[in-house]
């Protein structure tokens, strides 16, 4: 069974994630971010992954708790379903455009956690939402997750469409890579740990 559900509390947030890697893109989210609750709805959506996130962070901080938690949380129970990762197709490439914007993202499910990061254009606000938060949720989510991830914009100006575009990005790449397509482990090891 690819689906399950995990919760993490700290003293700066309390989070609860439901997912199904085999699921049809449902979702329903809620940390206290708006913009975040935008990207993660789209994630699901896209991936075909179904989402449930519950989030209780120390928003009168700031939104950084949360979002990077969210993605510890994320990755963690990724890997978890994802077991001994039998079958899937391992490695997925998308590339996104969101009007002026092109993201391209590269995944290896690789059990090596990596994330290589050129989105420099994320910088600022996106309504009350730090831009650069989306790099912290990427890098978080790779660690725990344990993939490697290559995101890039190739180019793009406006802020929302950026990170949007990063997000679908990896949605499609992310769900791709997840498919079952075959019986074995794709690893000349035989293994991906």
């Amino acid at each position: 069974m690819r689906a399950g559900q995990t919760e993490r509390k700290t003293k700066e947030t309390q989070i609860s994630i439901k997912m199904d890697l085999d699921g049809s893109g449902k979702y329903s989210v809620s940390t206290g971010i708006g913009f975040f609750d935008h990207m993660l709805e789209l994630f699901a959506c896209h991936s075909g992954i179904d989402l449930e996130v519950n989030v209780k962070g120390d928003l009168k901080v700031d939104g950084h708790h949360s979002v990077e938690d969210v993605g510890i949380v994320m990755g963690k129970l990724l890997h978890e379903l994802l077991g001994d990762k039998k079958g899937i197709r391992r490695y997925a490439v998308s590339y996104i455009p969101m009007d002026e914007t092109l993201a391209r993202t590269v995944i290896d499910m690789s059990g090596r956690p990596c994330c290589v990061f050129n989105c420099n254009g994320l910088r600022g606000k996106i309504g009350e939402f730090d831009a650069e938060l989306v790099e912290e949720f990427f890098r978080a989510v790779c660690s725990y997750g344990m993939l490697t991830l290559h995101t890039e914009v190739m180019y793009g100006t406006n802020l929302h469409h950026i990170a949007e575009a990063v997000f679908k990005s990896f949605a499609h790449a992310l769900g791709d890579a997840v498919k079952v397509c075959g019986d074995t482990v794709l690893s000349s090891k035989g293994v991906l740990e």
